[in-house]
């Protein structure tokens, strides 16, 4: 059910970003209103000699209507234009210049040119060439009883009218394409977002399959080989390596089945073994040989943390996103990547929380030497730091990007190690 303040119209440019142009409708009906009432009483009396009664009815009539023009311009058009109508036929009963405009006074011309500006701006064309087909019918059927011998100007009504309809459906229809534009740009960037993150989820999921595919086997082959390996296992030992063998197996294929609601044709490329830290090195090195300057601190384990391959992929792939944006954004600027494992009864000191050992990636770029002619990537979505967060949010840990005082960029994330922490 509709509710009264949908129902309730909207006044001509209620929708501006600024109060001026929301207050500039209101503004000009006022001022219309507030001159155009005296001035019609005092011209139809004085200059047309018609009875002051019926001059100040329809001098109200003419212009009152001009301030429910700015809600409700249809239905302002219908008294005013019966008011005009009106008018014109009283003026054929007193007897005045013929220098004198007929069947329409100036200043009813000058209040139903803001009316139709109005109807323009509010109306559909359908509506806009009824008004002016009726504007039109009304003015010649006029024009055939005039008191004074007809003349070009005695149209001026339909002519003045319908270039006012014209200009203000012109307008709003403007308005309407800008308004859509702007609505499917605001859609189509949330749905660029979107995509990524989901085709990042989907990326995640593939990787994260082949790491924990690969534990899964060797809990598989340790299990089936256990009875080979080692001697004088009990009946009942040797029933629970091969249950756990057992279902091994059944969840690789259960992983193998999702995967190939993910996995599409073109992932091909996706197939070979998935990079952790040790290839940090050699992305560093291949970003070197586009001819920026790069300088790598490599991780230095401490107390044998071990860093879950989970933790290590994801430090790679943001290490990798963190490069590729040095080299699209500031290209030639120099670049400090460090890879450091915090202590594992740490303080909290390197960004972590202090619950266990967590691996921080950090990648900072100076300013570029010169600024970019222009941009390196074409057609770019811009939503490169998405798959950082979630890939920070996957494993637990903490992610933080932004530029820095100096013009530079700075991506500091810090992934937890021990396997209570990721999550």
């Amino acid at each position: 059910m509709t509710s009264v303040e949908e129902e309730r119209p909207r006044a001509l440019l209620a929708g501006a970003s600024r109060r001026w142009v929301r207050m500039l409708p209101w503004a000009v009906a006022f001022v219309l209103c507030v001159a155009l009432m005296p001035t019609t009483i005092v011209v139809l009396t004085a200059d047309y000699g018609l009875n002051g009664g019926l001059a100040s009815g329809l001098a109200v009539a003419q212009a009152a209507p001009l301030l429910l023009a700015v809600v409700r311009p249809l239905h302002a058009w219908y008294v005013v234009f019966a008011a005009d109508v009106a008018g014109a036929l009283a003026l054929l009963t007193v007897d005045f210049q013929e220098r004198l405009l007929w069947p329409f006074p100036p200043m009813e011309l000058v209040g139903y040119v803001g009316l139709c500006l109005a109807l323009g701006l509010r109306e559909r064309r359908r509506t806009l060439v009824l008004v002016w087909l009726a504007t039109a019918a009304a003015n010649v059927g006029l024009v055939f009883v005039p008191p004074h011998g007809t003349g070009a100007k005695d149209l001026l009504l339909t002519i003045l009218g319908g270039v006012a309809l014209l200009l203000g459906g012109a307008l709003r229809e403007r308005y309407e394409v800008q308004r859509r534009l702007v609505e499917q740009e605001t859609i189509s960037e949330a749905e660029r977002g979107r995509r990524t993150l989901l085709e990042e989820r989907a990326r995640i999921a593939r990787e994260l399959h082949d790491v924990v595919a690969h534990h899964m086997s060797v809990i598989t082959v340790q299990a089936d080989t256990a009875e080979y390996r080692l001697a004088a296992l009990p009946p009942d030992v040797r029933q629970e390596f091969t249950s756990i063998a057992a279902t091994a197996r059944e969840s690789l294929g259960e992983m193998r089945r999702l995967l190939g609601v993910l996995r599409n044709e073109e992932a091909h490329g996706e197939l070979v073994p998935q990079p952790g830290l040790a290839q940090i090195g050699q992305l560093v090195e291949a970003t070197a040989r586009t001819g920026a300057p790069v300088d790598f601190t490599p991780c230095a384990t401490s107390g044998g943390v071990e860093v879950p391959e989970a933790v290590g992929l994801s430090a790679y792939r943001i290490v990798q996103e963190a490069l590729a944006n040095v080299v699209r954004h500031a290209p030639g600027a120099r670049t400090q990547v460090s890879l450091s494992v915090s202590d594992p009864a740490g303080d909290g000191d390197d960004g972590g929380d202090g619950g266990g050992a967590r691996l921080a990636v950090l990648v900072v770029n100076e300013p570029p030497p010169e600024p970019p002619a222009g941009p390196l990537e074409v057609g770019g979505t811009g939503h490169g730091l998405v798959g950082m967060r979630e890939r920070v949010r996957l494993v637990g840990g903490t992610l933080d990007v932004g530029p820095l005082p100096d013009g530079g960029f700075r991506v500091a994330a810090h992934l937890p190690l021990t396997e209570e922490d990721i999550t």
